[in-house]
Formats: C-alpha cells, sequence, structure tokens
C-alpha cells in the first residue's frame, strides 16, 4: 500500500475488498448534469456536466492493458503415449487484466471523452507496478493516440436507429462521460488456433469443409489423400466462427466496470452506437462520414455469391464489406489484420504469424522473457523442450487460407478480420440526487465519499 498512499482514492481503491465491489455492483447510467423524461419520475439536474480526472482515467486505461508475464504452465507430451503435443500455442507473453485465447489479446480499445477520441496503444509491461498517480498518467499519456478531435459520436437528430438503439441514446456517450469502445482483431488468432487444430493427433485432424460452398473440402483435399486429415471428421468453416478470440473484450468490460465501481464512479455497459456506422463502413459512410476511419475490403462481387452469401447483384457487394485495419493521421498502422491488403497473400500471413512466433525477435526467441518467467534454468528448458509446429502443419493452414481468399475473396470468409462487439462502458461521475432521491439502494458509500476521495 505504500505506493498509493500519497492519494486517497488510490489507497481506497487497493483497500477495497473484491467481493464487496462485486456484490454491491449496480448499472448507473445517469452522468452528473444529465436529465432524464419520465414522467412523474423526470429529473433535470441542477449540475454541469463534470468529467473524469486525468487520474481517473488514468486508472481505467491501465485495466485495458498490461500486467506482466504470463506462465507457460501446460504439459510437453501426450500422457497416453508419451508422444510431443504442441506447447507453444501464445501469440504473446504479456499478461493481460483478462485471460484471451491462446493469449492473442486481439482486443484493441478506443476511448472517447470530452477533448477527443483515442486509440490505446498497447504497452509492454512496466518495470514497476504502476500504483502510483504520477506512473499511471505518465503510461495513460503514452498509450493515447488521438484519432478524432472530437467525441465519435453521429449528430443529434440522427440519434436514432441504426445509429442507437431505444433508451440508450438518451444517456450514452453525453458530454462529461468517458466511454470505453472495444474491436477485436480476429484475423492472427484464427490463423494461429487453425494451426493449434491442425495439431491433433493422428485420425483426430479434421477435415474443413465450406458450408458456404456445397460443404466441399477447404483446399484440403491432397491432405485428406495423404492421410494428415481424417476424411470421416468433417468441421465447417462455419462453425470455427470467431475462434472465441471475442471473448476477451467482454471480460475486460467486466474488468472495467468493477473498476469503476470500485472507484465510485457510475459504469454502464450497453449497445454500442452501429458499430459499422462507428467504423465507418462504406454501407454507411455517405450518410454518417468516415467516423472512425477504418479501412475496409469489399469483395468484387461474382455470380457465386448468390446462392454462397445470398448478394444478388454487384451493386449490393458491400454487404460483404468487412474492416481490415487502421491508420493513424501519422499514417501508422494501428491496427492491421492478417490478410490482403497488410499482406500480399494468405501464405505471406500465415508466414507472418508464424515469424512473430519463432522467427527472429520473435515471442519464442526472446531467452530474456522466458528468464523472468521462469525460475533456475527452467525457462531454457521449456524453450528447447517444448513442441513448435510441423511443417505439415504450416502447409495444410496455407492451403486453407489461400482456399478462403481464392473463393470468397476476403479473409476470414465467414467471419470479419475485425470484430466488433457492439458493446461499450461509458463511465462517469453519477448524479447523485437523483439515485438518492428515487432509489432504496441507489448509491452506494463509496459513490457518496468519491469527491472527498477522488477531487
Amino acid at each position: 500500500m505504500s505506493t498509493v498512499d500519497g492519494h486517497p482514492g488510490l489507497a481506497d481503491l487497493f483497500g477495497r475488498p473484491l467481493l464487496d465491489t462485486v456484490w454491491h455492483r449496480r448499472t448507473h447510467r445517469v452522468s452528473r448534469g444529465a436529465s432524464v423524461p419520465a414522467g412523474s419520475m423526470s429529473y433535470r439536474s441542477p449540475h454541469a456536466q463534470q468529467p473524469l480526472s486525468e487520474l481517473e482515467e488514468a486508472v481505467l486505461i491501465a485495466i485495458t492493458g498490461c500486467t506482466g508475464l504470463t506462465m507457460p504452465d501446460r504439459p510437453f507430451e501426450d500422457p497416453r503415449d508419451g508422444k510431443p503435443i504442441m506447447a507453444k500455442p501464445n501469440l504473446t507473453m504479456a499478461g493481460r487484466t483478462a485471460g484471451s485465447p491462446d493469449n492473442a489479446q486481439g482486443t484493441h480499445f478506443f476511448m472517447i471523452n470530452d477533448t477527443g477520441t483515442y486509440y490505446l496503444r498497447k504497452l509492454p509491461p512496466a518495470p514497476q507496478e504502476p500504483f502510483d498517480a504520477e506512473t499511471l498518467a505518465a503510461r495513460a499519456a503514452q498509450s493515447k493516440v488521438k484519432v478524432l478531435d472530437h467525441r465519435l459520436d453521429v449528430p443529434q437528430d440522427k440519434r436514432d436507429f441504426p445509429a442507437y438503439l431505444d433508451s440508450n441514446r438518451f444517456l450514452s456517450n453525453l458530454a462529461g462521460t468517458t466511454v470505453f469502445f472495444p474491436v477485436v482483431d480476429l484475423s492472427h488468432q484464427y490463423i494461429n488456433a487453425l494451426m493449434y487444430l491442425l495439431t491433433q493427433p493422428d485420425g483426430a485432424r479434421p477435415t474443413l469443409v465450406d458450408d458456404r460452398n456445397f460443404y466441399r473440402p477447404a483446399g484440403v483435399k491432397k491432405w485428406v489423400r495423404n492421410g494428415f486429415l481424417n476424411g470421416d471428421l468433417k468441421l465447417p468453416l462455419g462453425a470455427l466462427g470467431p475462434m472465441r478470440t471475442q471473448i476477451e473484450a467482454d471480460l475486460l468490460l467486466q474488468n472495467l466496470m468493477l473498476t469503476a465501481e470500485g472507484m465510485g464512479l457510475g459504469a454502464w455497459i450497453h449497445a454500442s452506437m452501429n458499430p459499422q456506422i462507428a467504423l465507418g463502413d462504406p454501407k454507411f459512410s455517405r450518410t454518417y462520414g468516415k467516423m472512425l476511419g477504418f479501412t475496409f475490403v469489399t469483395p468484387r462481387w461474382r455470380l457465386a455469391d448468390v446462392w454462397r452469401w445470398h448478394v444478388p447483384l454487384p451493386k449490393y457487394a458491400t454487404l460483404r464489406s468487412h474492416p481490415v485495419g487502421l491508420t493513424s493521421r501519422e499514417g501508422e498502422a494501428l491496427i492491421a489484420a492478417a490478410c490482403p491488403p497488410a499482406h500480399k497473400s494468405m501464405s505471406d500471413a500465415v508466414d507472418s504469424v508464424i515469424t512473430s512466433k519463432f522467427g527472429s525477435g520473435g515471442i519464442y526467441t526472446d531467452k530474456d522473457v522466458f528468464t523472468r518467467i521462469y525460475k533456475e534454468d527452467y525457462g531454457q528448458r521449456y524453450l528447447a523442450e517444448a513442441s513448435e509446429y510441423e511443417e505439415r502443419v504450416i502447409d495444410c493452414a496455407r492451403d486453407i487460407c489461400e482456399y478462403v481468399i481464392r473463393t470468397h475473396r476476403r479473409f476470414p470468409a465467414h467471419t470479419d478480420a475485425i470484430h466488433v462487439p457492439g458493446i461499450w462502458l461509458q463511465t462517469h461521475h453519477v448524479e447523485r440526487e437523483y439515485y438518492e432521491r428515487f432509489f432504496v439502494n441507489g448509491l452506494t458509500e463509496t459513490h457518496r465519499r468519491h469527491a472527498e476521495l477522488w477531487d
């Protein structure tokens, strides 16, 4: 606690029991300065909006970020027969406040407040636990990349469907609030998980078939013929979905909400602005503008799209548009999906995933990282003994990925390269008088003491 004693709000937060916060967690939609038209329960705030302080936002930014290094605590061998099994599935070794499949950490966050809209850059582990106000603020400033000079939103007269849902439009993304908006790059983990799937034992490697192309083999005929894949064990591409990579975003939002609750702030996870509108999908950009300005890929229409994707004419080709990346105002690639146009081909994209793991400078060639994870010489033992992807796995994955983009003109075909969960978290100072007037347990003691501790 010595690192947070200098700030009463931080000291209170770090001393707060987790179960106490979980038990009292409730959604508080009404922010300081907001009004609620609700018949006989209508309320008009006498207060001005009160944005979060730099430190309050810095704590929440930290909750989206890195928390040190993970532990590869998995078996190296099949206990049934002693054969080596794939034991290096991770895409990164840095830990985060929430888990993700194969530690892929595909979730990227945007933060929206009165000063603009920011992309939150992922930072490496802090040299020390960032629990003091100065370190938290410094790392938050390092993380923030301004992408818009204003709050991401649509004009007030367009705050109806499809931009916003129902009553959300009256309390969501208001002046004075801070919003955390997740998007998930599925593409790298899609390739990585596909290879992981192909490391199963003989007889248990499935044959990938394309449920959008009459369940034909998805580029794997030769792998069935040579016995690498089990032709009787079929797995449709559509069943892969987003490879569970999107789950991390949900867990991170819950962590953010619990932290905001522990700070005595209002927090509200709810339906975001329409994701396609927010990212700048060409189907909506004429009406709403470029918004975040993501790069979208629109596959060129072909006759087969009629039965594969129910796209009847070329003029409807944008029905299959999907986001593949985001570039900063200075030209930096903030998000780049593992597919064209960031890569010349899907074979190159597969190779880039392999290189990031096992190539020069890859996570499994950085001996220093594993020296910091393991005691004694166990890190070097892990690197030497744990198996990697064999060449057949990589070559088969290349064939599947090349089939997908050749057949469907985008990758992935059955899900978006960049998935948007369609929810965001709003945090704000609560309108205390509103909750005191109408609700029996509208506020906790933490909400009542927030100004005393944090202002």
